[in-house]
């Protein structure tokens, strides 16, 4: 296997011409801010081998095949009797038929039949030599030896034929898709037991702040308990990567300029939460700048308006805000899938449902909004409603809520009843739906 993360030229060419926005400050909309990020990053080279038991979560890095047909075999999907519908001729139901043997999973029949004879047969059995479909054992009744058949049968029912799931050669997974439980349950079906994935992304996560405090240790004067790395890891847990938690930053620009050079140094993705702002203590941007560079730091976007966007050295550079609802919304909008691209996956913007308000809600025109709200199915049709007040410092808005509220940035507040976007969440992931 082999793994590389020198950029490709391409990957400076896409960017190159979006450098000038974040020098000047222009505010992006959230579909160009996205697409211009998607463009902009390479894919990591190389592959590796993982045992089918353990890809779970991974990119596969070349197309898949079956090796074989599935079934290998014509079998029956139902319990029954085997028999051959083209040889009845006219007959009308109800007609007897002779039992001639039995066909059970993993011991196939060698007997064959036609005409009035029919074989026992349960499900997932070889079907005989000579059996076209399957008389269902409720369209019978069994006397010894002989069956009455109360349904005549028609040729191909009740049969699953040879490569009726996939067929030899054909392909199960292509290269970029994400190993999930379904694909892997197929994959082993067809006999896998190793595939080729895409290297884990190491992602590396710093938070930024004199403010901040490890939990366990004493709260001082205007401190707080640092949760956004923690936040980030557990968000990452399902995705395939490797966390390196890099711990905290003072507010301090030189130290802020070493950090950010040693972590692109040792990771493809370095994200942070705090400092991308333009106050004082705000040194992240400045940073950036020094060792790296910015290709926009604005969106149109609430929570999450300075959101930083570039890259150091190799490795692709994410500043969110500090507070920790906006640290997570941009996270799951933005960051996710630049991890699942740079992971060679291909990232699928999250599936948008129609849902009534249940209330009036509050927005200021301009930014799009993304409220954290809990839907439910009433009589049929989705409702939702906002998990209170929206500050972006509350992380109790998370709390029982299975959605994104997304509010129009051309629109100002909504009237109850008013029909809108959201986006589900998958609770605790760091996937949108």
């Amino acid at each position: 296997s082999s793994r590389t993360r020198t950029p490709s030229a391409s990957a400076t060419e896409h960017a190159a011409p979006v450098v000038s926005m974040a020098k000047m400050g222009i505010v992006l909309n959230p579909e160009e801010a996205y697409r211009k990020l998607i463009a902009s990053i390479e894919p990591l080279a190389g592959s590796e081998m993982a045992e089918t038991r353990e890809a779970l979560g991974r990119f596969a890095a070349e197309d898949i095949v079956a090796p074989v047909d599935l079934p290998p075999f014509d079998a029956s999907a139902m319990d029954g009797y085997a028999v051959a519908a083209r040889d009845l001729g006219a007959v009308v139901a109800p007609f007897e038929m002779r039992v001639v043997g039995a066909s059970v999973a993993g011991g196939p029949s060698d007997i064959p039949v036609g005409g009035r004879e029919a074989l026992r047969i349960l499900t997932g059995a070889v079907m005989p030599e000579g059996a076209d479909a399957i008389v269902l054992q409720e369209d019978t009744e069994r006397h010894g030896d002989t069956i009455v058949v109360t349904e005549r049968p028609r040729p191909g029912q009740h049969v699953r034929t040879r490569g009726h799931d996939i067929a030899r050669g054909a392909r199960v997974v292509a290269a970029g898709t994400r190993l999930d439980a379904y694909r892997l349950s197929w994959l082993t079906a067809c006999g896998i037991g190793r595939v080729a994935v895409r290297p884990r992304v190491r992602v590396a996560v710093l938070a930024t702040g004199d403010e901040l405090v490890e939990v366990g240790e004493t709260l001082g004067p205007g401190q707080i308990y640092e949760s956004n790395r923690f936040a980030l890891a557990q968000l990452m847990s399902d995705l395939p990567v490797e966390v390196l938690d890099l711990g905290r930053l003072p507010d301090d620009r030189e130290a802020t300029r070493a950090a950010l050079a040693r972590a692109a140094a040792d990771a493809d993705v370095v994200v942070t939460s705090g400092g991308v702002s333009v106050g004082d203590a705000d040194h992240v941007r400045d940073a950036v700048l020094e060792v790296g560079r910015l290709d926009f730091w604005k969106i149109a976007l609430k929570p999450g308006k300075p959101l930083a966007v570039g890259r150091i050295g190799r490795a692709d550079f994410f500043g969110l805000p500090g507070n920790p609802v906006s640290t997570i919304v941009t996270f799951l909008l933005f960051v996710v899938p630049a991890i699942v691209r740079r992971g060679g996956g291909v990232p699928e913007p999250p599936m948008r449902l129609r849902a009534r308000l249940a209330h009036d809600v509050r927005h200021t025109l301009g930014r799009r909004e993304y409220q954290r709200g809990i839907v439910t199915d009433r009589d049929g049709e989705l409702v939702v409603a906002a998990t209170g007040d929206q500050s972006s410092n509350r992380l109790a808005t998370f709390d029982g809520a299975n959605c994104l509220i997304e509010v129009p940035g051309d629109r100002g507040s909504l009237a109850r009843d008013e029909v809108v976007s959201i986006v589900l969440l998958e609770r605790g992931t760091g996937r949108l739906f």
